[in-house]
């Protein structure tokens, strides 16, 4: 059994017990409030469009390939980091077993920072797509090598209904293929294998000719120096996604400039 599998099967339990103590209606109640009295919607999809190269800056405690990545700050501390030093988005990993995370990660983000917040988890149910909205997030990660072709299209489209931009994740040609299908509008290339959690960052280069045009490319997994960046800009690529060296750094803030390349 792949990493991914075992993942997916722990996340799907996880939710049952979740729905067990709070039902669906009153997620769906709680998003619906979100919605009718937001004042302040965060637009992901455009943040990534902007001129120039997007970071998305992550939140990311520990995870299965690194172990613990940082136990010492405060989630508000790192966001406030991530949006001083420049970045247009954040990934908030809510998935506890392995990455550390958990829901309430997405309020505390939002209330530190005024950037659009991804909710970074396996999600496999439609439950928690309201969660997500109802938690605080603006966007959701869908991973094409964890779904059947009809749950994806499902949860792409109750995401969409409801307001939230989604992540569409792939990490080989067949992948993208479904992305395109999907009309998938924001694309992430994984250079992770997440089967055998082999990171190769070739991976995006070979699979950004194929990116259907109009769609929004975020590069994701082993991107570590801004000469990296420089390449992935002139590629082609809109954003990228980093955690685990910006979480690693002493100076996370600095550590981001420096990956920006705007480092004073």
């Amino acid at each position: 059994m792949s990493v991914l599998t075992e993942i997916v099967a722990e996340t799907r339990a996880a939710v049952a017990r979740r729905a067990s103590g709070v039902p669906l209606r009153a997620l769906v109640e709680a998003g619906e409030q979100r919605r009718a009295g937001q004042t302040d919607r965060r637009d992901f999809r455009a943040a990534l469009a902007a001129p120039g190269l997007s970071l998305i800056a992550e939140h990311k405690r520990s995870s299965p390939s690194a172990g613990v990545i940082r136990a010492d700050l405060q989630l508000p501390e790192v966001v406030g980091a991530y949006q001083r030093a420049g970045a247009r988005a954040l990934s908030v990993l809510t998935e506890e077993t392995r990455f550390g995370g958990r829901l309430e990660d997405l309020a505390a983000a939002r209330a530190a920072s005024s950037l659009p917040i991804l909710r970074k988890d396996f999600i496999v149910e439609e439950y928690q797509v309201h969660e997500a909205l109802a938690g605080g997030a603006d966007a959701i990660l869908l991973i094409v090598a964890a779904l059947a072709t009809g749950t994806l299209i499902r949860l792409h489209a109750l995401a969409t209904q409801l307001g939230l931009a989604t992540l569409v994740e792939v990490h080989d040609a067949i992948e993208l293929e479904t992305a395109r299908e999907l009309g998938a509008e924001i694309i992430g290339i994984n250079n992770r294998d997440l089967a055998t959690l082999v990171v190769d960052v070739e991976r995006t280069f070979e699979l950004l000719p194929h990116v259907p045009a109009g769609a929004v490319v975020v590069a994701e997994s082993g991107l570590r120096d801004h000469s990296q960046l420089e390449r992935l800009e002139q590629a082609g690529v809109d954003a990228v996604l980093v955690g685990e060296a910006l979480m690693r750094a002493p100076d996370i803030e600095a550590a981001a400039r420096e990956l920006l390349g705007s480092a004073a």
